[in-house]
């Protein structure tokens, strides 16, 4: 199992949410997961302006060709969330490696 730390940091202009932003932000992630992500297990928490996230995926097989790690997985993850889902766009920054303002990347998580 691999884990990746990453963030998605609110829009200047848009306000702190009520309560269930981490709850949504992890149901949006979870509707654009395809089987090839190998995601497990997603938590997230609120941080002044961003939310925060722990991605847990598979390890990848690694004889399989196409296999990717698990940055690139995230990264991707989080970029087809937030091309796809209004929601996402309208409150948060695009991810790491989008055109204009980003947030934060992923990056993998040490214990």
């Amino acid at each position: 199992m691999d884990c990746v730390y990453t963030s998605l940091r609110r829009r200047p202009e848009v306000p702190p949410t009520p309560a269930g932003e981490v709850a949504e932000v992890l149901g949006i992630l979870w509707a654009h997961t395809t089987p090839t992500d190998g995601l497990e297990h997603i938590s997230g928490s609120l941080d002044g302006d961003r939310v925060d996230l722990l991605l847990y995926f598979l390890s990848p097989d690694p004889t399989s060709p196409a296999a990717h790690g698990p940055l690139h997985r995230a990264a991707a993850l989080l970029a087809r969330g937030h091309q796809r889902s209004p929601t996402l766009q309208r409150r948060y920054l695009p991810p790491a490696g989008a055109p204009g303002p980003q947030a934060d990347g992923p990056r993998r998580a040490t214990a």
